[in-house]
């Protein structure tokens, strides 16, 4: 937890400074009131004493409360400023850390947590440094003051006193035991109902399909009664802490009367006002005293959730990224700059010798994080400048995973993936991307306008002009289903394209690769969801208008493919041929199996 406190800047420093100046303040003006206290208590006990006395002393007493008012606003204030400064700070360090993030990164963390991480956990720090600086910077100051003024009216006090403390904090330490893993297992459950709330709306249509709301009723039922049963224990256990505040509170005041009680029945006529008047001061300083334990339990219950919240978004914050993945911090220069001598050409691209191979895999190997088995073994090919390789194979056999290794998703276990003569793993991360125009399996669209999904990002090279987004509309037939809208390529794009259909959104995505201008497609399967017109109408608009762009196309159906310059046959993780339609019908089993699947044959 205190280590999040070198994300402070210096400013918040200062600030911080302020509010253990001003808690300073306000507990030295509440320690000042006694004094005057008991001057009124004599003064009103003495017969004949003036009243404008009692006004003074009792002036100075409203003085010195509205002073430490003032203190506890300003205090609020900055504590406040520092704590919505640090959560804006860990928010923007999350949201950066987790942009860097390879896929392998992305898999020790779930969407769920991660978003538990960077809003809840973030307001629990929150919270907590804020009642850490409004109240726990006062407690030794209170409890100090409060216990020199006691032991100062009398060891009788002070005895008093430090049973009740010492019975108040046993409780309190008893209920930690039982609270603090209860707020570390909390924030756990937390997490599992983000998740499983957000798989059952996100598969809601094969939820339905399936008549399996029932099924997902349960699940999300036994994360929330988790939930609920730690939330009750904890509860429980701080229910317990208000009775014996109050108990311990009460209890000692009590004491302090009867104990007054005994001293002035004991004292003579001439010290009896004394007595009296000490009794009061002792209980205002207990009263201060039990304030500062107050502050004690009110902060405790958040002092688990803060330190396990913290400890969470270190675990992102410290997760070291793949080497290369950081942003670039010079503006790129024009694409395919190189230098010689193997240096860096300036704009986060890594040298290399000028050559026609654009794609090379050299026997590598891939293993999931946590698999027991390889995905891709021993995989060698080349795919030169301008050529179209497409990649085919059964379900599960490694082209997604090959496409992953390409666009560096993830990182090679063995071997090396070259691009343009280059390990992947040298290039800056925007660099590289910026050779890329890249279409996902799964079409994603963003919130805004058609417009601005074909316009999205950066490709180094400053905006886009209205024409290269036209354009590439028309290539990828977007101009198809715009041409009747009302607002054209203005109009509206609901979250995730929710208000398109697959086809629609799939062109959409297809437009974006193409407004980048890029140096190399990769189609991991992005025409799946056109029909056969469009699927070629789209095809011989790349053919012919992107022609000199190396495509790296992965495919399920033959027929789409049979015009790519080269095809890769996978296998269970394995490349098992490679040629042109004709070269691998004759050469090829697992191609002629599955050309005869889809009844080409």
């Amino acid at each position: 937890m205190f280590g999040l406190l070198r994300y402070l800047k210096a400013r918040e420093w200062l600030q911080v400074l302020l509010v253990l100046l001003f808690a300073v303040l306000q507990v030295r003006f509440d320690l000042l009131v006694p004094d005057h206290m008991r001057r009124i208590t004599v003064l009103v006990q003495t017969p004949g004493s003036p009243l404008s006395d009692i006004l003074v002393a009792g002036g100075f007493m409203l003085l010195f409360a509205l002073l430490s008012l003032a203190c506890v606003i300003v205090v609020s204030f900055f504590a406040s400023r520092v704590s919505s400064g640090l959560s804006l700070r860990l928010r923007d360090l999350i949201f950066s850390k987790v942009g860097s993030f390879s896929m392998e990164e992305f898999s020790r963390f779930s969407t769920s947590s991660l978003i538990a991480r960077s809003t809840n956990d973030i307001t629990q720090v929150q919270q907590f440094t804020m009642s850490a600086m409004q109240m726990l910077l006062k407690v030794p100051i209170l409890a100090v003051g409060g216990f020199v003024g006691i032991a100062g009216g009398g060891a009788e006090w002070a005895v008093a006193a430090v049973i009740a403390f010492v019975f108040v904090l046993i409780v309190v330490s008893c209920a930690m035991i039982v609270v603090i893993p209860q707020f570390r297992k909390m924030q756990g459950l937390v997490d599992k109902i983000g998740h499983t709330a957000r798989e059952s709306l996100a598969g809601r249509y094969v939820v339905r399909a399936f008549n399996a709301e029932e099924f997902h009723e349960e699940r999300f039922e036994e994360a929330n009664l988790g939930f609920t049963h730690a939330d009750k224990t904890t509860n429980r256990a701080m229910a317990v802490m208000g009775p014996v505040m109050s108990l311990g509170t009460n209890g000692v005041i009590l004491a302090a009367y009867i104990i007054g009680a005994f001293l002035i029945s004991s004292a003579g006529e001439a010290e009896a006002l004394g007595v009296f008047s000490n009794m009061v001061v002792m209980t205002f300083y207990l009263g201060l005293l039990f304030t500062a334990v107050k502050f004690i339990i009110k902060v405790l219950p958040r002092v688990p959730r803060a330190f396990s919240s913290a400890r969470r978004i270190f675990e992102v914050l410290e997760t070291v990224a793949e080497p290369g993945l950081g942003l670039r911090e010079q503006a790129p220069a024009q694409r395919g700059t190189r230098v010689g001598g193997g240096q860096d050409a300036g704009d986060g691209v890594p040298s290399g010798d000028s050559c026609d191979t654009v794609i090379s895999f050299d026997n590598v190997s891939f293993r999931y994080p946590g698999a027991s088995a390889d995905a891709l073994e021993g995989v060698s090919f080349a795919v030169n400048r301008g050529e179209s390789v497409a990649i085919i194979g059964s379900t599960g056999c490694g082209k997604s995973t090959l496409v992953n290794l390409v666009m560096r998703f993830f990182p090679a276990t063995t071997g090396e993936v070259l691009i343009k003569g280059v390990n992947v793993k040298e290039y800056e991360r925007e660099a590289l991307y910026d050779l890329f125009g890249f279409v996902p399996q799964r079409s994603v669209l963003f919130r805004g306008t058609i417009r601005s999904n074909i316009a999205y990002g950066d490709n180094g090279r400053g905006a886009y002009r209205a024409s290269d987004i036209e354009n590439a509309a028309r290539i990828a037939r977007v101009d198809q289903f715009t041409d009747s809208l009302a607002d054209g390529l203005d109009a509206a794009v609901s979250q995730r394209g929710s208000n398109y259909s697959g086809g629609q959104k799939q062109r959409v995505a297809i437009a974006r690769a193409v407004c980048r201008d890029p140096e190399i497609f990769v189609f991991d399967d992005s025409f799946s969801a056109l029909d056969g017109l469009t699927d070629q109408e789209v095809r011989k608009a790349l053919t012919h208008e992107r022609a000199g762009v190396t495509r790296l196309i992965v495919a399920q159906r033959i027929s789409s493919i049979m015009d790519a310059d080269r095809i890769i046959v996978m296998d269970e993780g394995r490349l098992v041929g490679v040629g042109s339609h004709p070269e691998l019908m004759g050469s090829c089993e697992i191609y002629k199996e599955i050309a005869a699947s889809q009844e080409l044959l």
